[in-house]
């Protein structure tokens, strides 16, 4: 005789054995059409009553299938596998395996998804901030980042949006918590004068001077100037056109890859002392990499070579021991001094919008602002003596 389907929402109360009683509701049906149950226990009557109308609000218009009693570790890993194997950067992959591996599964990994809650993920975002850090750090200890809280908040966001989608969850419990805020490093910039001393000191390194040259002068992120190829260069209109980016692989090589968002890529012209380097350099090119690995050229440049040899560079040169994205900070804020309006900065920088352009810059422009109160200061005055 087959299995007479139950409807979803069905819901009773019953005392057990135990003394407590029982608010039992039908949150979604098995394969074979057997009902899957939620239960909550209080230790009234009423209060079971209360917990019942609660289920029934929870789950209301809400059919879940079997796979909602997998745990959350096993839907990461599915998740990852099957829906995200494709849709996102290889980078950015192997950074959610690791926030997986490291953080969800050793702190909250075994909890079934249909019973996972908001409270329990705002406790494991309280915990991992404690003492979620894999290897203790000599200063930190095993406390974790803020900014690595929040990627893995945002990694969690993202499945269990796919997990209310395909029926496993009613709602995504991850909604409602509360995460630190963004403390991003004070951006550091290169001023006028430490600027020139820079350009001075990497005239010095022959292998690297052009490169470090075209990033002071373009702002591209660190991957994308490691990513170019001569086929992107365009001589004749002087357009440097930004496809792909280099990551640092897990385990190490490099992936090649998407850059980091859809604006990112983008054409920009280049600056007539970018365009005659670039074209000289290209006389003696012998791979399709502008700038290749020094000991193997077939491959890019790897980007924490770049990074390490920055730091070299600053230090000999004694100035501030600035971050590679600080090169592209230092390339934005001169280009806002110099006039450059926000939305052209946002083009060439390969931001979404220019309102995110403006947010990150507003910092570097008191000069700009003095000069624009100046502005107004002797408009105001012409109109009074006009009066």
């Amino acid at each position: 005789m087959a299995n007479k389907r139950r409807p979803q929402g069905d819901g009773t109360i019953r005392k057990r054995n135990d003394g407590r009683w029982e608010a039992r509701i039908i949150i979604g049906h098995k394969n074979d059409g057997s009902p899957i149950y939620k239960s909550a226990f209080a230790k009234t009557q009423k209060s079971a009553l209360k917990e019942l109308h609660q289920l029934i609000e929870l789950y209301r218009d809400v059919d879940l299938t079997e796979d909602c009693r997998m745990t959350l570790g096993e839907w990461l890993d599915k998740w990852l596998d099957e829906y995200m194997i494709f849709a996102i950067r290889e980078s950015t992959l192997d950074s959610y395996r690791g926030m997986v591996k490291n953080q969800v599964k050793p702190f909250i990994g075994n909890k079934q998804l249909a019973s996972l809650t908001t409270a329990d993920v705002q406790k494991f975002y309280n915990r991992i901030k404690k003492e979620g850090r894999v290897r203790k750090h000599p200063v930190h200890g095993k406390t974790l980042a803020d900014s690595m809280v929040r990627g893995v908040h945002m990694m969690l966001h993202e499945a269990l949006d796919m997990a209310v989608k395909e029926r496993l969850l009613a709602k995504n419990p991850t909604n409602g918590t509360t995460i630190p805020k963004c403390n991003y490093p004070e951006k550091q910039i290169l001023g006028d004068n430490q600027l020139e001393t820079f350009l001075e000191a990497i005239r010095g390194q022959e292998y690297w001077c052009d490169f470090f040259y075209v990033e002071v002068m373009t702002g591209l992120r660190r991957g994308e100037i490691c990513g170019l190829k001569w086929q992107d260069i365009d001589f004749e209109e002087n357009k440097l056109r930004v496809k792909r980016s280099v990551s640092v692989k897990r385990g190490g090589g490099v992936n090649i890859g998407e850059t980091k968002t859809e604006t990112g890529v983008r054409c920009i012209e280049m600056p007539p002392s970018v365009a005659e380097l670039l074209k000289n350099r290209k006389q003696m090119a012998i791979t399709e990499w502008v700038f290749p690995a020094f000991l193997n050229p077939e491959q890019p440049i790897h980007p924490q070579a770049a990074y390490r040899k920055l730091k070299v560079i600053l230090k000999n040169a004694e100035l501030p021991l600035i971050r590679f994205h600080d090169l592209r900070h230092t390339f934005a804020t001169h280009a806002t001094q110099g006039g450059v309006d926000p939305k052209t900065l946002a083009g060439i920088l390969g931001h979404t919008n220019a309102s995110f352009t403006l947010d990150t810059y507003t910092h570097v422009t008191s000069d700009m602002q003095k000069s624009a109160s100046a502005i107004v200061g002797n408009m105001m005055k012409n109109i009074m003596i006009k009066e």
